[in-house]
């Protein structure tokens, strides 16, 4: 229940610059009474003294953020402050962050009013300062900043100071428990924000059943990123918690007006949500109040459509608009400088900006007893018996660790299709753990890709299903032909269990999502503060050198290159070369945390090399030997990917052939091999000693790599002994309408063209092992033909 000790002032007078406008009054009014009546509140005065704290902590937090901005200290007297108190460098997103303090003051509200702490994200991470100046005003602040920031002078100016500061500790790492974006040092924060238009296609993939989640949207994302108007066609209550956005309508990007504003503004907004199945509603976004009370009534109007005894989808999925100007509450208000730099000058070198600085201070200022009271008002957690916002159930994922099923393994020398193996396994999976929630983020042809098993089990999701086709109204495919937008329904539902199947081509447009957890992750682990959702895989098939036929748009490894960029132990890439290690891999990402994993698998039938206890084995290393020994051979052959292990394997018999000992070894994980970066990569790398078990030093070896072969030399430094010693084969960005064979002698990856290599290496002379039909072949001069079987030259 909510406190009785209301503040004296009457909440419909407002404060400095926020000021009630009737219609937010009476709807709040109604909105109190409803409440009451139903048991919700103690009592109207309790809630109205909430009201005219919220009013308060919001203007307090709107002056810190312009003091984080600009200045060295703050003065909770509102004495001016001094040319020696500001910064000679002023930095911040200052416009949108104060913005974001009455939108993130009113979801506060919300939850005191109603008992309920929802999650929240926000999309516009850039707008970290509204969501710290709050948190260390209220005291709900992470565990890294415990003890750094409260709602005292010296601390809040330590805050203040710390923002944009720059300070870097011994080991490279940022000194203060702030940054630039939403991070992990941010209490309550799921994502950093930094791609914008990525939190409007996850939001509705992230609360479960009986959870409630606030996400606020930023106007300029919403011309960013297109996807975010299907959010009607995935929302069902069957399996979805309340999900109630908050466009921030501010009006203005860094340089000029949005484009909603272009084109007719909040009535226009309104319109296109209502077109794609939102329930809009514009309310004022200067105001706590009136944002408070959209939230809650959104979703009573969601929660009775949950109760209908028939529903028919989609839902009318709440939209709030919150409609202000950029940089409200201070000097600068709704100008483009207002985004960066409000005033027209430094305060800390010119009389004129300090003026207009101490104006728009004082205008928010509260008095410290006043503000210790609003406060106080609105500390209503232990009363009400609920965790603070940073404790939201979406903050802290960790999900039961899901059962992992025995696959079925492959015979060894079968032939088959690694997408079939980890289609079955897949589908066991999920029937292992009914109480796991499960996404599928499928661009387009999951069938194709066959995973027609699980596309039987799970089925789209739509609407209204097509009768004989694999839909259905609680399908867990998300299927749209937008790879950001399908991707976002996994990475979304950290509560449960998740799939993306893609063309590796197509999973690039993945990648900013993608980076965008992979970063976020990776930096949870370096605080301590290990991510506990379940690892989730991005298969990518169709891939570079099978999608041959389909010109070179369709043959890019470039996804598994970039994530390779990334740290190891977060950003998983796995070749796998046939169904068992295809399978195994998946099961090891499945029974990990916190981690991105991108599982490059050929779907044309492949030969199965390894059994099933070589293969787990091979995945927990990262690679292994496929035939011969390391031990007794002249030349090493170090394949990376299905294709590359079929032509390293006819490479080795074909030196079997002329009396050439050598051997071929399979590296599954690259990044397991890798000179690792930091503590925390050292602990998921192999050892020195497991590594020259795989790879003696001096020995001569040719790399033939699925992805292009300079970054992967990069990855595999341990192993490189120079250009005299190793010589790397791989995609050269050749490519077009060709068949496989076509494909791998284009960019110089046949099996003629790694014995070639060896032979440079070794010091043996190329006829010695190549003949003439072969040599003139990888010379340029001859028939491409002549090398489709190795016998051939």
């Amino acid at each position: 229940m909510v406190s009785n000790a209301p503040l004296q002032p009457s909440w419909h007078d407002g404060h400095g610059p926020i000021v009630h406008r009737p219609e937010t009054i009476e709807r709040v009014e109604r909105l109190l009474i409803r409440l009451h009546a139903a048991g919700r509140i103690e009592d109207l005065a309790s809630a109205r003294a909430l009201l005219a704290a919220a009013d308060r902590v919001a203007c307090v937090a709107m002056s810190v953020v312009a003091h984080m901005t600009y200045a060295r200290r703050i003065d909770l007297s509102g004495a001016p402050l001094e040319a020696i108190d500001f910064k000679p460098v002023p930095e911040g997103h200052t416009g949108g962050a104060l913005n974001m303090v009455p939108a993130f003051v009113g979801y506060l509200l919300a939850n005191a009013l109603t008992s309920t702490t929802r999650g929240w994200l926000m999309g516009q991470g850039h707008c970290v300062a509204a969501i710290e100046a709050v948190n260390a005003l209220t005291g709900d602040v992470s565990a890294t900043q415990r003890g750094r920031y409260d709602r005292s002078e010296a601390s809040l100016s330590k805050l203040i100071c710390d923002f944009y500061s720059y300070a870097i500790g011994a080991d490279g790492r940022s000194a203060v428990p702030v940054g630039s974006h939403a991070g992990p040092n941010t209490a309550g924060a799921v994502s950093e924000g930094g791609y914008l238009g990525f939190a409007a296609l996850q939001y509705v993939h992230m609360p479960l059943p009986g959870e409630r989640l606030v996400a606020f949207l930023s106007d300029g994302a919403f011309e960013e990123q297109r996807g975010s108007d299907w959010a009607p066609r995935w929302w069902r209550a069957e399996d979805c918690g309340m999900a109630v956005p908050v466009m921030i309508l501010n009006g203005r990007r860094i340089e000029q007006r949005t484009q909603i504003v272009q084109e007719g503004g909040a009535t226009w907004l309104s319109e296109d949500l209502r077109h794609n199945d939102f329930a809009p509603v514009i309310v004022d976004g200067h105001d706590p109040a009136a944002i408070a009370c959209a939230i809650i009534e959104a979703e009573a109007a969601l929660q009775a459509f949950a109760e209908q005894h028939e529903r028919r989808y989609p839902a009318p999925l709440p939209y709030v608009i919150a409609e202000t100007e950029k940089g409200f509450g201070f000097p600068g208000a709704g100008t483009n400088a207002a985004h960066n730099l409000p005033l027209s000058s430094n305060p800390h070198a010119d009389a004129h900006a300090r003026a207009a600085f101490n104006a728009g201070a004082q205008a928010l200022h509260v008095a410290p007893a006043e503000l210790d009271a609003a406060l106080d008002t609105l500390s209503v957690h232990r009363r009400q018996h609920r965790p603070p916002e940073s404790a939201h159930a979406m903050a802290h994922r960790r999900p039961p660790a899901p059962l992992l099923p025995e696959p079925q393994w492959e015979t060894p020398r079968a032939i088959g299709s690694a997408m079939v193996s980890i289609d079955h396994w897949f589908v066991a999976l999920v029937e292992a753990n009914p109480g796991l929630r499960v996404r599928v983020g499928n661009p387009d042809e999951l069938a194709s890709n066959k995973m027609g098993g699980t596309l039987a089990r799970l089925k789209h999701r739509v609407n209204v299903p097509e009768p004989g086709v694999a839909e259905s109204l609680h399908g867990a495919v998300i299927t749209a032909l937008n790879e950001e937008a399908v991707a976002a329904a996994a990475l979304g539902n950290k509560g449960g269990l998740n799939l993306i199947v893609s063309y590796e081509a197509f999973a690039m447009k993945m990648l900013g999502l993608l980076r965008q957890e992979v970063v976020f992750a990776r930096r949870q682990r370096e605080l301590g503060q290990s991510p506990g959702w379940i690892s989730v895989p991005l298969v990518v098939t169709s891939h570079t050198w099978e999608n041959s036929k389909n010109e070179q748009s369709h043959q890019d490894p470039t996804i598994g290159e970039a994530l390779l960029g990334e740290m190891s132990d977060t950003a998983r890439v796995l070749f796998p070369v046939d169904g068992n290690t295809a399978t195994a891999g998946l099961r090891a990402i499945y029974g990990g945390r916190g981690e991105v994993a991108c599982v490059v698998v050929s779907k044309r039938d492949v030969v199965q090399h390894f059994a099933a206890d070589a293969a787990q084995m091979a995945v927990a290393r990262g690679a292994a030997v496929a035939i011969g020994s390391p031990l007794n051979a002249e030349v090493q052959l170090v394949a990376i990917g299905a294709y590359q292990l079929d032509e390293a394997m006819k490479a080795h018999a074909h030196l079997a052939a002329h009396g050439r000992r050598a051997c071929v070894t399979v590296v599954l994980e690259p990044g397991r091999l890798r000179a690792p970066r930091d503590a925390i990569e050292a602990g998921f790398v192999l050892d020195d000693a497991a590594l020259q078990a795989l790879f003696p030093p001096g020995l001569p070896r040719v790399l033939l790599s699925h992805t292009r072969p300079e970054p992967m030399l990069g990855v595999l430094r341990r192993i490189d002994e120079g250009p005299a010693r190793m010589t790397a084969l791989g995609y050269i960005s050749r490519g077009g309408t060709l068949d496989v064979p076509g494909m791998l002698f284009a960019n110089r990856c046949t099996w003629a063209h790694a014995v070639d290599a060896a032979a440079s290496l070794a010091g043996w002379s190329r006829e010695s092992v190549l003949g003439e039909a072969a040599l003139r072949a990888i010379d340029g001069v001859g028939n491409p033909a002549d090398l489709r079987e190795p016998d051939a030259g």
